[in-house]
């Protein structure tokens, strides 16, 4: 066997125990994604929520209509 020809087979020998590597590591990241969750391992954050104009002054107008019965009440 020619020098050219070991060195090639020790390479792919190199490549394949490189690929085993790379596949448990492959496992273990899933195994600590799955106990802490995808955004903790990724670092990726949920797009926030936007809420429209209307729906604020909806939400507001309700809101004030609670306090001002719970005010109404308090008087008496």
């Amino acid at each position: 066997m020619s020098a050219l020809s070991q060195t090639i087979r020790e390479l792919k020998i190199q490549r394949n125990r490189a690929q085993r590597d790379l596949e448990k590591l492959s496992v273990a990241i899933k195994a600590l994604e799955s106990l802490e969750g995808s955004v903790a391992a990724t670092g990726e954050t949920k797009p926030k929520r936007k809420m429209s104009a209307a729906a604020r002054a909806r939400i507001a107008a309700f809101q004030r209509a609670r306090w001002a019965k719970i005010k109404a009440q308090k008087k008496w």
